[in-house]
C-alpha cells in the first residue's frame, strides 16, 4: 500500500471541506436573494433573527438558521446576538451595481448542477448540448452574472481603451453587438451613446424576446435586437462590431471572424471581451482558472459542441489562441485593450 503523508492528506480534505461548504451554500444565498433577506439585513442594520424575520416577512425558525449558517460562512457578520452586514460583505450579496456583486455566480452554480445529467450523458456521445437545452435558465443566471461587470467597466474603461471608438460612438456610428444574450451590454452602450445606433443578435430566440423587453422597460429607443448567427448575421457597414464573452462558445468562431471582418466598415474595430486566462494550464491553476474551467465543462463546451464544427475553445482559450481565431478572419492587428481580474479586452482592426 502506498504510504500516505498525513500532512498533505489533512491539507486536502481541508480544501475539500472548504469547497463543500461553499458548494452546500449555493440555495442558502439564492434563498437570501429571493426572499430580499441581504437587503433587508442591509437595510435593518443590526438585527437579531426574529426581527429580520419580521422585516422580510419571513418564519422566524427558518431565519434563524440561515443566519447561523450565513454567519459560519463569513457571509453576514455576528457579534453579540445579532446579526448585519459588513460594508464588504453588502458589496458582494446585496448591491446589484457592486462590481463583485456575485449572486449571479450562485445562480448560474445551480444551473450548472441542474445540467449535469445532460452533460454527463454528453462525455459518453461526445455531442454538445446547445445553449437553449441547458437546465434551468441557464442564460439568465450567466446574463446576471456578468451584469456587474459590464455595469462597471464596459463605458468607463473598456471602450475607451479602444483607438478613436468613444469618438465615433459620441459623434453617431453604427455598433452590432454579436451574441448579446439578453442585451445587458447593448443597451448600457446604448444608453451611454445616445447619437449611435445599436443592433443586437444572438442566436437564441428566447434571449433576443428578453433583450427587447428590456430595451423597451428601459426607454432605450437607439437599439434594436434580432435573431441571427456570429457568422451570417444581416448588418453591414458597422463601424464597431462587440462580442462578450460568448466568442469561445461559438461552435465556428473562425467563420464568425471572417464574417465580422466583412461586415465592418472600413477603419472599424471588433471588441472582443473574453475571460481572463493564461495560454497553457499552468498559467491557469489558480481561483479564477478554477471557476472558467469548471464552467467551461458544463456550459462552454457543450454549447460549442452542439453547433456546427464545435471548435470548443473553452473558456480559457488564452490570447495567443484567441488571437490566432481572430487573425484568421482577416484581422491584421489585435492587441490587448484593457484587462480585469476576470476578463480580457481585445481590440481587433
Amino acid at each position: 500500500m502506498t504510504q500516505l503523508n498525513e500532512t498533505t492528506l489533512n491539507e486536502l480534505v481541508g480544501r475539500v471541506l472548504g469547497d463543500l461548504g461553499g458548494a452546500v451554500s449555493v440555495p442558502l444565498v439564492r434563498i437570501g436573494d429571493s426572499l430580499g433577506l441581504y437587503k433587508t439585513l442591509r437595510e435593518t442594520g443590526p438585527a437579531t433573527a426574529d426581527e429580520l424575520a419580521d422585516a422580510a416577512g419571513c418564519a422566524s425558525r427558518y431565519v434563524r438558521e440561515w443566519l447561523s449558517a450565513q454567519a459560519a460562512s463569513g457571509y453576514v457578520h455576528y457579534e453579540g446576538g445579532r446579526f448585519c452586514l459588513t460594508p464588504e460583505q453588502s458589496f458582494v450579496f446585496a448591491e446589484p451595481d457592486s462590481p463583485v456583486n456575485l449572486i449571479g455566480a450562485f445562480d448560474t452554480a445551480a444551473a450548472m448542477v441542474e445540467n449535469q445529467p445532460k452533460v454527463q450523458s454528453a462525455f459518453k456521445t461526445g455531442r454538445g448540448v446547445a445553449w437553449g437545452d441547458q437546465a434551468g435558465c441557464m442564460f439568465c443566471a450567466v446574463a446576471r452574472l456578468f451584469r456587474p461587470g459590464y455595469v462597471n467597466a464596459l463605458v468607463q474603461d473598456w471602450l475607451p481603451a479602444l483607438d478613436g471608438v468613444v469618438d465615433k460612438l459620441e459623434a453617431g456610428a453604427k455598433v452590432a453587438d454579436v451574441g448579446c444574450g439578453h442585451g445587458l451590454s447593448t443597451i448600457l452602450m446604448a444608453q451611454a451613446f445616445p447619437a449611435s445606433l445599436f443592433t443586437g443578435y444572438d442566436f437564441h430566440p428566447a434571449s433576443i424576446a428578453a433583450a427587447t423587453a428590456h430595451a423597451r422597460g428601459h426607454g432605450v429607443a437607439n437599439v434594436q435586437f434580432e435573431v441571427g448567427r456570429a457568422q451570417d448575421f444581416a448588418g453591414r457597414d458597422f463601424d464597431l462590431i462587440t462580442c462578450f464573452d460568448c466568442l469561445h462558445d461559438m461552435g465556428d468562431p473562425e467563420a464568425a471572424a471572417t464574417h465580422i471582418r466583412k461586415a465592418l466598415k472600413g477603419g472599424g474595430t471588433w471588441m472582443v471581451v473574453e475571460p481572463m486566462a493564461g495560454d497553457t494550464l499552468e498559467d491557469n491553476i489558480n481561483p479564477v482558472g478554477r471557476l472558467y474551467y469548471s464552467a467551461s465543462t458544463m456550459i462552454c463546451v457543450p454549447t460549442s459542441l452542439a453547433q456546427e464544427t464545435g471548435l470548443a475553445l473553452g473558456a480559457q482559450a488564452g490570447e495567443k489562441r484567441l488571437t490566432e481565431v481572430i487573425r484568421s478572419g482577416g484581422f491584421m492587428r489585435v492587441r490587448r485593450a484593457a484587462q480585469t481580474p476576470l476578463n480580457m479586452v481585445l481590440e481587433a482592426t
